[in-house]
């Protein structure tokens, strides 16, 4: 095996098991696009791990979103990233310590697309954490969830263009991304409270941001209406039909949809795709 297959390999595996939502939808595309979205996927979450660690001081996160940030706007030097990372090498997860891995199996022709979201993220989630998350108004939660999520929307457009021609509105895939960023949310809120962050604006309750999920959830409707490449709309849809269902559940005072409601509802997608 190559070592660019092998690579690819690994990559898959570690997608598989970093992330929930998006390993099955992945998974389904065509090599071309899997190894494409599977990279641009991993490298957001190596930066999301950061944001997210328990273990990293305010400051250490800071520096380390906002230099690598920086990498990511050169020819990206992985030594430089290596010595960036060595006095947290030990607790942070592999998929962090191997951006340089996800870059490289990032088709040449969109590249430097990714490691410009990933960069713009890495920034937004560095103000956040300085901020310690603290959102007051719906702005606030606007700008956060375009940085943790709106910008996965708008790099997936960028794919789409590359990939075939397949023209998006950027505002509405900003919408897919916060819709699903939202549910996460209200999913977590217990979670996150206990760890000292509260995403809701001063004066919202459970309501709002109900009425915050649905109305982004909307525009990713919207958003996939212009998608005519069947891989690419099959991808687009398993996530949004996940989000829904898990917001229905939520709505119920159920935690989340179990494992065989998520197994069926990629089955039904499948079945009449």
């Amino acid at each position: 095996m190559s070592y660019g297959a092998t690579l690819q390999k690994e990559a898959m595996h570690i997608l598989k098991l970093t992330s929930r939502t998006f390993y099955i939808p992945i998974k389904l595309l065509n090599p071309i696009l899997r190894e494409t979205v599977g990279s641009a996927y991993l490298c957001m979450r190596a930066i999301d791990e950061i944001e997210d660690h328990e273990e990293l001081s305010s400051d250490t996160k800071q520096h380390l979103l906002r230099s690598t940030s920086q990498l990511l706007q050169t020819q990206f030097d992985p030594h430089a990233y290596q010595q960036l990372l060595k006095p947290y090498e030990n607790l942070l997860p592999e998929v962090t310590l191997r951006l340089h891995d996800w870059l490289t199996v990032c088709p040449a022709g969109i590249i430097d697309k990714v490691k410009k979201s990933t960069s713009i993220m890495a920034d937004g989630m560095a103000k956040w954490v300085e901020k310690d998350w603290i959102v007051k108004t719906k702005e606030d939660l606007d700008d956060y969830t375009y940085y943790v999520a709106g910008l996965v929307g708008v790099m997936l457009s960028d794919i789409w263009e590359w990939y075939d021609g397949t023209k998006t509105n950027r505002d509405l895939a900003i919408g897919y991304g916060r819709g699903l960023q939202a549910v996460n949310m209200l999913r977590n809120q217990d979670e996150d409270a206990e760890r000292g962050v509260h995403f809701i604006p001063n004066g919202w309750g459970r309501n709002e941001m109900f009425d915050y999920a649905h109305a982004h959830l909307e525009m990713a409707d919207k958003y996939i209406t212009s998608i005519d490449t069947k891989n690419i709309l099959l991808f687009c849809k398993i996530p949004l039909a996940l989000a829904k269902k898990t917001l229905k559940a939520l709505n119920k005072g159920e935690e989340k949809m179990d494992r065989a409601e998520v197994e069926s509802t990629v089955n039904e997608i499948l079945e009449n795709h």
